[in-house]
């Protein structure tokens, strides 16, 4: 069978990478992770267009033009006769449109993960109060909530993709409303153990309804292969889209965001959550202009840190802090860190640090001090140093920071934190949308 596939398949033809300047968040073909950085953040093949980090080059697989959907279902084939209790999870790329409460969702599946992919719908219309959310969620209540199932939504554009699934904009049949459809593969979600993860993400995005400045759910649900985030769809676009059409905001822009960033993250840290993945791509603005974050999927809480610390090795190359690369125990003083490196990213158009590879970018990080331009003030310059403090006791933002408070420093000096808090200050820029949903202007501030 496997000598049929090879005469079948040309399973032996090189990539021809290219290093490539992404215009849009694209991930890598092998590990599905995000190409991270402003410029050249990756190879693209010139033949069949796959793209991956320039660390994963080597691993990718020699199928440069290969059918890989005639070659799954060549491979389903031969496994469904040599054991006829073998399945194959379809591409996501196929997705089954049926409803979500299917008897047999979870016929496959070990019996210990049975509960955790118990049908679970809900609606977070009313909001409630946290705890009664909860309750709805993993108790599968039945409450005064409406059940969603894929069957309501019409699935319109993928607005991105990687190991896990897809992220589609989707509307709500007859009600005129958009959302961001997160899908994740149970088997994906199963063979990477990221049960804890998924639980964790959905458990976050719940407490989210609690914060103006982060991404609402909407709705969970399941059908056979997938697990079902629909959430509120931001259509000003993420920040890594707005920095490349001007290449770095002025202060003032940058403040604002900086602001509503800060009440985000100190949101998350009051309820000990430390979010890991503080970056331009999930910083998202919606209508107005104002600041969301988006993707939860790297977040820690208390529920997996052992005395308030956390272990993982985890996030973004250019973000990731010192005490992570040296593999100690961190807590939330890593997202100051990643704060830092974002606000430079925003004033000055690149990132802090360098290097060819992830081990020059990494001692980069342990050693090197950025550059600061004359460009950028003396107040925003203090700031980032503090953030750039190695040491994570007393970096800008924990509490025996010499500079003090954060919101107290020089650089925010003015801001009215209260008004922020409320979203009382206006957005120093409005995302250009068209109000026709069936135009291009829904998508237009997403690259193609």
């Amino acid at each position: 069978s496997f000598q049929a596939l090879k005469e079948r398949f040309k399973v032996d033809i090189p990539h021809r990478f290219k290093t490539y300047n992404y215009k849009s968040p694209t991930f890598c073909d092998h590990c599905g992770s995000m190409l991270y950085g402003l410029f050249k953040q990756g190879l693209r093949c010139e033949v069949c267009n796959v793209n991956c980090h320039h660390k994963c080059e080597k691993l990718m697989s020699n199928l440069c033009g290969v059918n890989q959907k005639q070659l799954s279902e060549a491979l389903y084939e031969i496994k469904r006769g040599t054991a006829a209790s073998s399945s194959c999870p379809p591409a996501i790329g196929n997705l089954h449109l049926g409803n979500g409460d299917s008897k047999h969702a979870n016929g496959s599946l070990p019996n210990k993960l049975k509960n955790f992919f118990k049908t679970q719908q809900y609606s977070m219309e009313n909001h409630a109060e946290h705890e009664e959310y909860m309750n709805n969620i993993w108790t599968g209540g039945e409450g005064p909530v409406k059940k969603f199932g894929l069957q309501h939504f019409t699935l319109m554009k993928v607005l991105g993709k990687g190991s896990f699934g897809k992220v589609m904009l989707v509307e709500l049949k007859g009600k005129n409303e958009y959302y961001a459809m997160k899908c994740l593969k149970k088997d994906v979600i199963l063979e990477d153990d990221d049960t804890e993860c998924t639980y964790i993400e959905r458990r976050v995005l719940i407490l989210a309804s609690q914060c103006q400045f982060l991404c609402q759910l909407f709705c969970s649900f399941q059908t056979n292969e997938y697990l079902f985030f629909v959430m509120e769809y931001l259509n000003g676009g993420d920040l890594m889209h707005h920095i490349q059409q001007v290449k770095k905001f002025d202060e003032n822009r940058t403040r604002f965001y900086a602001c509503e960033i800060i009440v985000a993250l100190q949101f998350l840290h009051s309820n000990n959550i430390i979010y890991r993945d503080l970056k331009l791509d999930n910083i998202l603005l919606d209508s107005e202009g104002h600041v969301k974050l988006a993707d939860f999927g790297m977040a820690k809480t208390e529920m997996n840190r052992e005395n308030g610390m956390a272990s993982t090795f985890c996030g973004t190359p250019d973000y990731i802090s010192p005490e992570i690369i040296k593999g100690q125990l961190y807590n939330e003083a890593v997202d100051f860190w990643s704060f830092g490196v974002l606000m430079y990213e925003m004033l000055v158009g690149q990132s802090p640090f360098h290097g060819e590879g992830e081990d020059e970018l990494f001692d980069s990080i342990l050693n090197e001090r950025p550059y600061f331009p004359k460009t950028i003030s003396k107040e925003a310059a203090k700031c980032l140093s503090a953030l750039f403090d190695r040491n994570p006791n007393t970096r800008l933002g924990m509490p025996e920071c010499p500079d003090g408070p954060i919101r107290q420093h020089s650089f925010f000096r003015g801001v009215d934190w209260k008004r922020f808090e409320t979203r009382q200050v206006p957005p120093p820029f409005k995302p250009n949308i068209v109000k026709d949903a069936r135009s291009r202007g829904l998508i237009s501030n997403y690259a193609p």
